[in-house]
């Protein structure tokens, strides 16, 4: 059995659990001042940071920043290595990268590391086909419009079974303890399932705590954690509950901390509040004590809230320059922008594919840029801005541009 909070191999991490909210975000913004060496075990400072989904390929967009993947070395959240190739439409990742820079069409930059993890995997228990939900290892999972769902599952979200296993990508709501998928792959070779989420109804004596509805005994971990509630973990699981109880195999801290980066870009909900100028987001500790609001004021923020932070990353703490407050119902539905060249086309279909995603062309007021559907072809660069049609699995094309 593994010990408990394993080190990853790229940071040396402190593997005790801050749970106090104020204490560790207090701790961590110090007042900012200057980019110190960086805390990562290479001696190197990343120039930007973002985390948030997977919105586009070109090489992969992440924030609206295009990032080029092709350098970069990729991880799965255990420390892993893992390739460019697993990176799909929808994933939750964190990319570490050069300084960015505008090229007249958009903000670009070099990834030096890329690191994909999902929220869940696990079995469906329950599916509310009019609420568009799933409970998925006892958490409750909204599957709105804007989630991609792998092709692999037939029939998009009305293929989804009891019993299915899922690889669930996407935010969690600290507040209401609900996840919003912005990707569902199916996992039915999965050795062990997970959930990153807050401990609840900790039991210290029993070893016992829980995750939304899932109870999660930690008596094999050897030594034994230090937990309390409210802490953000990431657990490994038996695929087989005892008596309804789920046995963990492994527990690590469930948040990241940046290296230093002169800019920084996240996207999420807010996981800890101790106050507007100090709270997490994904578990990154963030001080806005200094930061202009979108809204022009603070009074939005709160436990749950989903935002968008801008700023620099000094010893793991974002300092945020600037905060903007997103809603869900405005932002379930991403714009999706795809660059590269056509792989196929069905012409009868009047579909392409592109990075692997499908593409129709067949809706009305298509824009096209620098060319028409006749030039569609194998081997044409294209850039496509659309939106995740309702199969969860199709682009709508919006704007086909020729040229990339």
């Amino acid at each position: 059995m593994r010990p408990a909070f394993a080190s990853a191999p790229r940071r040396a991490r402190q593997l005790v659990f801050q749970i106090a909210a104020a204490a560790l975000l207090l701790a961590g913004c110090g007042g900012g001042g200057s980019a110190g060496p960086s805390s990562g075990g290479t001696g190197a400072a990343p120039s930007s940071f973002a985390a948030g989904p997977i919105t586009g390929f070109g090489s992969i967009i992440v924030n609206g920043v295009r990032f080029d993947d092709s350098k970069a070395q990729v991880l799965d959240d255990d420390g892993n290595a893992s390739s460019s190739e697993a990176l799909k439409l929808g994933m939750s990742v964190e990319v570490e990268g050069d300084a960015t820079s505008d090229d007249g069409k958009g903000r670009r930059a070099d990834a030096r590391q890329i690191r994909h993890g999902a929220e869940i995997v696990g079995p469906v228990s329950a599916i509310d086909v009019a609420a568009r939900s799933l409970l998925v290892l006892g958490q409750t999972v909204r599957v709105p419009d804007g989630t991609v769902i792998d092709e692999r599952l037939a029939g998009g979200f009305a293929g989804i079974a009891i019993g299915t296993v899922l690889e669930v990508h996407g935010r969690l709501d600290a507040a209401t303890g609900v996840y919003t998928a912005t990707r569902l792959s199916p996992r039915p070779e999965a050795e062990g399932f997970r959930i990153r989420g807050i401990v609840s109804s900790l039991d210290a004596a029993a070893k016992t705590f829980a995750i939304g509805g899932a109870t999660i005994s930690y008596a094999g971990i050897v030594p034994a954690p230090t937990l309390a509630n409210g802490a953000r973990v990431k657990v490994r699981l038996s695929t087989v509950p005892v008596a309804g109880v789920w046995i963990a195999t492994r527990l690590d801290d469930g948040s990241h901390r940046p290296d230093d980066a002169d800019e920084v870009e996240l996207e999420g909900t807010i996981t800890a509040f101790a106050s507007a100028a100090s709270f997490s987001v994904n578990g990154i500790p963030v001080d806005a004590s200094h930061a202009e609001f979108k809204e022009g004021t603070s009074a939005a923020l709160a436990l749950g809230v989903r935002v968008e932070v801008k700023g620099r990353a000094v010893e793991g703490v974002v300092i945020a320059s600037r905060i903007s407050v997103e809603h869900e119902d405005e932002h379930d539905q991403e714009e999706i922008e795809l660059h590269g060249a056509i792989a196929s086309v069905d012409s009868a279909a009047r579909t392409f594919v592109l990075r692997e995603v499908t593409v129709s062309y067949a809706g009305d007021g298509i824009e096209y840029r620098g060319g028409s559907a006749a030039l569609l072809a194998a081997g044409v660069k294209v850039e496509v801005k659309g939106e995740l049609a309702a199969d969860g699995k199709t682009v709508n094309a919006e704007r086909i541009s020729f040229g990339d």
